[in-house]
């Protein structure tokens, strides 16, 4: 019940179903009371802050930060596990594998896969719960998509239960122990997922993937012109501070340690 309140609240308060909550009390306000003014104000904050947050410039400039702090793993250290986090997925025999995994989930899984290719004694653990009526889980649709190329059945490990970050991290304990390990999830997801290990008392090896915000030359117009792909850039953004601000309210982080890098 907790779990899913807390999707869906955090569902409500992220950019586009906010400020559309926000234009459509404006609207109200319009069509049905004295409050013109007000609905004036608030119709055209909303629809201001919407076209804001569809710029690339400021939607990277919201994410980049998220995202510069861990750079992408190219060392030579040998790890004995690989552990990719889950993702959006859903599950269709009819599709190509890397298909069923959805936004951030397959750029994870191809930069595990790069990773146990540069350490190929090591097991790739997928973790991740189904989600709602759906006959596969999340992490067993990850290792499908894993040994569809190339990656051995017998090196990859699927930790099913665990339905968010703070219980992969705790499933990732019990398994692993101390035996040591990379952590490969959304660059701009890593900060939070680290607290989570961090509490666990681990020290991954730390492996951003599917990195967003754009700082390499774009088309003048590319920048000027509001796009759902920059306003999605936006939402990463706020998802990650509301949930960075839920994990310190409720004190299910720990920063005594440095990732090695």
């Amino acid at each position: 019940m907790v779990f899913t309140l807390k999707k869906v609240v955090g569902g409500l308060l992220l950019p586009l179903p906010f400020l559309l909550l926000l234009m459509a009390i404006a609207i109200l306000l319009l069509w049905f009371s004295r409050w013109q003014k007000t609905g004036k104000i608030l119709l055209s904050a909303s629809w201001l802050l919407l076209l804001l947050l569809s710029l690339q410039p400021v939607a990277d400039r919201l994410l980049l930060p998220l995202e510069n702090r861990y750079p992408t793993w190219n060392g030579s250290e040998k790890v004995d596990y690989i552990v990719v986090l889950g993702g959006g997925y859903t599950f269709n025999p009819d599709w190509a594998p890397g298909s069923n995994l959805i936004s951030n989930s397959l750029p994870r899984v191809v930069e595990g896969v790069r990773q146990w290719r540069r350490n190929p004694g090591a097991r790739m653990i997928f973790t991740g719960a189904a989600a709602g009526q759906n006959p596969m889980s999340s992490a067993r649709v990850a290792a499908q998509v894993a040994q569809s190329l190339g990656v051995p059945a017998d090196a990859t490990i699927m930790l099913d239960r665990p339905r968010d970050t703070a219980h992969e991290a705790e499933a990732v304990k019990q398994y692993i122990g101390q035996h040591p390990f990379m952590l490969i999830t959304s660059a701009n997801h890593m900060p939070r997922a680290l607290g989570f290990f961090y509490a666990q008392g681990l020290q991954p090896i730390v492996a951003p993937a599917n990195q967003l915000a754009i700082t390499s030359p774009l088309n003048p117009w590319e920048k000027a012109i509001p796009s759902p792909v920059w306003l999605g850039h936006s939402d990463r953004a706020w998802y990650e501070t509301l949930g960075r601000l839920w994990q310190r309210l409720h004190g299910e982080e720990s920063t005594l340690v440095e990732p090695r890098q």
